[in-house]
């Protein structure tokens, strides 16, 4: 599942029974490796976290009725190079051996105790309503759009920046500024509704306007050379001559 959702898939739905979003990581990991795929606990809790977009939790209570109590967000923290050279403008010994500390510090906290991703939860159910507690991510607001028609993507512009005051970008070909004479000469070199023989046509027509006509090369002859006859007169000459 966790490969699938890596490289094969446009989006991958499954069920769990975690009680929390850390449970979530913790049980896909440990399964990861009970499967003999990592052998690394940080290696195989990358991976996982790497799938893990939106958890949308589930709650079913005394009275069987089961509802979404919360919608999870995970967000992969990435690594950042961290490590600085300011040892080199020290002067003294003691200075520079302040900043190797430094730089040795830094890299004993990212091997033993880096955080791997962080989760924020996007709506709660709070007193038998949805709230919207913290924004989407700006990457999954992107990937979201991209998979959304006109009408969908509107509606969803509308609703991020009525509740958290975000403004989408715009997705189109180029920029809205750019200059649309140059727009206008290619659909005119090339019209869009041609067929793919008139397309090919009108291109190569283009080509030729554009190209300037070369002058053929004119055959250089040796005076000295005489021009043989031509085979067949050859040939009924000697037929001539036998019937003679």
């Amino acid at each position: 599942m966790i490969q699938s959702a890596q490289v094969a898939s446009k989006f991958t739905l499954f069920t769990h029974h975690a009680k929390t979003f850390p449970d979530l990581v913790t049980a896909l990991r440990n399964s990861m490796l009970r499967a003999g795929v990592f052998k690394d606990e940080r290696t195989a809790e990358e991976q996982v976290v790497q799938v893990l977009n939106f958890d949308i939790h589930l709650v079913k209570d005394f009275r069987g009725v089961r509802y979404i109590e919360r919608i999870t967000e995970c967000i992969p923290v990435e690594e950042k190079n961290e490590y600085t050279f300011d040892h080199r403008n020290e002067k003294t010994l003691e200075g520079k051996f302040d900043k190797f500390m430094d730089n040795a510090a830094i890299f004993f906290g990212k091997t033993t105790n880096r955080e791997l991703y962080k989760y924020r939860n996007i709506m709660e159910y709070v007193n038998d309503s949805y709230v919207l507690t913290n924004p989407i991510s700006e990457k999954n607001i992107k990937e979201m759009r991209i998979n959304m028609e006109d009408s969908d993507m509107q509606a969803f512009d509308k609703f991020l920046e009525r509740n958290w005051g975000i403004k989408s970008p715009k997705i189109g070909i180029g920029n809205e500024n750019q200059n649309t004479d140059n727009l206008s000469q290619v659909k005119q070199a090339i019209p869009v509704s041609a067929t793919p023989a008139e397309q090919k046509t009108n291109s190569k027509q283009a080509t030729n306007k554009q190209m300037p006509k070369m002058a053929k090369p004119k055959k250089q002859t040796d005076p000295n050379i005489t021009k043989p006859k031509s085979t067949r007169s050859s040939i009924l000459g000697n037929l001539d001559l036998e019937e003679e």
